[in-house]
């Protein structure tokens, strides 16, 4: 007989009410509110980024299961999790497609406002995990010169020669610099020096995490930029005003904001926790999605603009965050997830 399973849920986990209940117990909680006083009795936390889970939240606590519904895991202690044999689950590359479709909508959107023309542009995309990867091979079928820049797999994959370029090449030859690193050993990546050997006009994005930028640095190559796009900041919630000023596109850290990635966490960190509590019903769970496919094939700039945008209104994101930016989280917890292309 399974033993009892008591759960503490981030309450902002979408598509997630009432799917534990016939087999545990479960607490709906803010994530960023979750206290150890509340674990008393938990036996597992599914989170999102805003929960800390480390030694000050999880000290004499019962759990033994952490899911978080995120590709990022900067915010989970896994020495500590470990140390005290508590498993974790993430949901790596949930929400690629989600990132893809922001990033692709942001440069094509930033570019026609700007009257930049991308037509025999190079894209240097930092990081070709699962997002990278993805933002590359799309861009190479829309005509992009892409350049691939990741030191760890390059030296754990024995690719084309020519597959991967060095930091230096990147930033002088590409016309468009987009960032998908994890935050592990990347705090403060791009500073003065990378800003400094950044191509004169290029455009930059940041949709990875806000701390592998310095935004001191990045203010001061300002005027050496065509465009700034940004997702992610430093200190969130609370974001530098003068750099959202500063951005061409800001958006409050929602760029995998679509059905999909969220569909896609959800079965995740639930499958995990079925497997850890042995709950066959969950082993396998799964949430239909929506596919509503774009077809860029024989359009120019203007008309994949168009399309691009008449599927997400990125301007829309924009706007809502430059009019009150103390809405930060309102504005992620209330978000209307988006279809992707």
């Amino acid at each position: 007989m399974l033993k009892p399973v008591n759960v503490i849920v981030d309450r902002d986990i979408p598509y997630i009410s009432g799917v534990l209940e016939p087999y545990a117990s479960v607490r709906y909680l803010t994530g960023s509110e979750i206290r150890r006083s509340d674990l008393h009795d938990a036996s597992a936390l599914l989170v999102r980024s805003r929960t800390h889970c480390d030694e000050t939240l999880l000290e004499d606590s019962p759990v033994e299961f952490i899911g978080t519904a995120t590709v990022g895991t900067d915010h989970i202690d896994f020495d500590f999790c470990d140390e005290r044999g508590i498993e974790t689950a993430s949901a790596p590359g949930c929400n690629a497609g989600g990132v893809v479709q922001h990033f692709f909508t942001s440069l094509y959107a930033v570019a026609q406002r700007k009257g930049i023309s991308l037509s025999g542009k190079t894209l240097g995309v930092i990081g070709v995990g699962h997002v990278g990867s993805r933002v590359a091979d799309l861009a190479e079928q829309l005509g992009f010169r892409v350049l691939r820049n990741d030191p760890p797999r390059e030296a754990l994959e024995k690719l084309a020669p020519g597959y991967f370029c060095p930091l230096q090449r990147l930033l002088s030859e590409s016309d468009i610099v987009t960032i998908h690193i994890p935050l592990e050993y990347n705090l403060n990546f791009a500073g003065e020096r990378f800003f400094a050997a950044l191509r004169p006009g290029a455009l930059f994005f940041n949709a990875s995490r806000g701390e592998v930028v310095v935004e001191e640095a990045l203010l001061a190559a300002r005027e050496k930029l065509s465009a700034i796009v940004l997702d992610v900041w430093r200190n969130e919630p609370a974001i530098n005003p003068a750099l959202l000023a500063a951005a061409d596109i800001a958006t409050p850290h929602i760029a995998g904001y679509s059905q999909q990635g969220k569909v896609n966490g959800t079965v995740a960190v639930v499958r995990a926790f079925g497997r850890h509590f042995g709950i066959d019903p969950l082993k396998e769970f799964s949430l239909p999605t929506q596919v509503r496919p774009l077809d860029f094939a024989q359009k120019n700039q203007e008309q994949i603009c168009e399309m691009l945008l008449n599927r997400y209104d990125i301007w829309a994101d924009d706007a809502a965050l430059r009019a009150d930016p103390s809405r930060f989280e309102q504005l992620r917890a209330d978000y209307d997830y988006r279809l992707e292309f």
